[in-house]
């Protein structure tokens, strides 16, 4: 994958989510992904904060979609030798870096969220 390519994916992919698709956001997602957030523990109080399979991944992404004024705004993407990492910001104002490693079919396989602390002056 070339950089223009993981960037047109990359803001696919903020736009899926700022549009509050869904099925969008899982198109990037290979069906065996692992997926490491936050918001695994806060949401479905798993400590190790990982899950497994396209399905739980799925089940779990709607709290997120239905936040009040959901934004990502793309910042940039950042190539790796097997994956990249995706730059955005949140309606919030927190920067966020997901991290992730693609398959052979450039869908995210492992994908681990990295969150940075909201913005006092968010909208």
């Amino acid at each position: 994958m070339n950089y223009q390519e993981a960037r047109e994916r990359a803001k696919h992919w903020c736009d899926a989510w700022t549009r509050g698709d869904l099925d969008a956001v899982m198109e990037h997602y290979a069906d065996n992904v692992r997926l490491s957030s936050p918001t695994v523990i806060k949401r479905l109080g798993i400590k190790s904060g990982w899950i497994g399979g396209k399905d739980k991944v799925r089940e779990h992404f709607p709290v997120g979609i239905q936040a009040p004024n959901l934004r990502f705004e793309f910042v940039d993407v950042l190539l790796g030798v097997d994956g990249m990492s995706v730059v955005y910001r949140r309606e919030n104002g927190a920067l966020v870096v997901d991290v992730v490693e693609l398959d052979s079919e450039g869908k995210g396989l492992v994908v681990r969220a990295y969150y940075g602390e909201p913005s006092a002056s968010a909208d």
